[in-house]
């Protein structure tokens, strides 16, 4: 069910499907607007999945309010808004980073997070020249989605995410999450896994799976490894 949230005069769009465990899923990017559709589909039998469109991304409100101190803002909004008290934060690509920057905002609001193909907490020059290399050589594959959204997310969502990550408390506040992590990544990404290996090991409950062969939308080719992973990582949670 489609629904937008009032946030101040940003109406934000949102959708809801499923039954269960409530679980959020961030999109990546920034700056992607919904294409998560298929993840949702793989949880919607134990999950109430809520997706959403940030801001400048799709059907939400276009207002160049698009860092990251505002997308955190935005999805606590949508919390109170569905009335939920705890639940999972997830997402992919880059959608991890916004889960795990609510997850330490707002603890006392979040059961556990789960990253798919994406979680890190580095701006690493190697990292991106193997990424533009891959990407160049190899392109890849969102399964002929084409993307829309202001092109100002892009730019404003990973320079307030740089900006984040020099925080001097970060590493502290990650080292201090009491929840479980679990992070599944692709083994045949063209982004380079050992910054989420590394998140994943910092974090005290962090898990790490990786699907051999798979690419950076793991749901494309090997949707049943990634169901069975998904479902995995929310049984790990609901026994914490």
């Amino acid at each position: 069910m489609e629904r937008y949230i009032q946030v101040n005069t940003t109406k934000i769009w949102t959708t809801a499907s499923g039954k269960g465990t409530p679980l959020l899923l961030c999109n990546g990017g920034p700056g992607c607007d919904d294409y998560l559709q298929p993840v949702s589909a793989l949880l919607e039998d134990i999950c109430q999945v809520i997706r959403f469109e940030p801001r400048g991304c799709g059907r939400s409100d276009y207002d160049e309010q698009y860092h990251l101190d505002q997308t955190i803002e935005d999805i606590e909004a949508i919390r109170q808004a569905y009335g939920i008290d705890r639940w999972i934060v997830s997402g992919h690509s880059a959608g991890p980073d916004v889960a795990l920057a609510y997850t330490i905002r707002y603890p006392d609001r979040v059961m556990g997070l789960i990253g798919i193909a994406g979680g890190r907490i580095v701006n690493d020059r190697e990292w991106s020249a193997v990424y533009k290399k891959n990407l160049a050589e190899q392109g890849e594959d969102y399964g002929g989605k084409i993307f829309q959204a202001d092109p100002a997310v892009n730019k404003l969502g990973v320079q307030s995410w740089r900006a984040y990550i020099k925080r001097p408390e970060l590493l502290h506040d990650i080292a201090n999450i009491q929840v479980p992590a679990i992070f599944i990544n692709a083994g045949n990404d063209i982004r380079p896994n050992w910054p989420t290996q590394q998140l994943a090991a910092l974090i005290p409950k962090g898990h790490y799976f990786e699907i051999p062969n798979a690419a950076h939308c793991i749901w494309l080719t090997h949707a049943e490894e990634l169901e069975v992973l998904l479902k995995k990582a929310i049984q790990i949670i609901n026994q914490h």
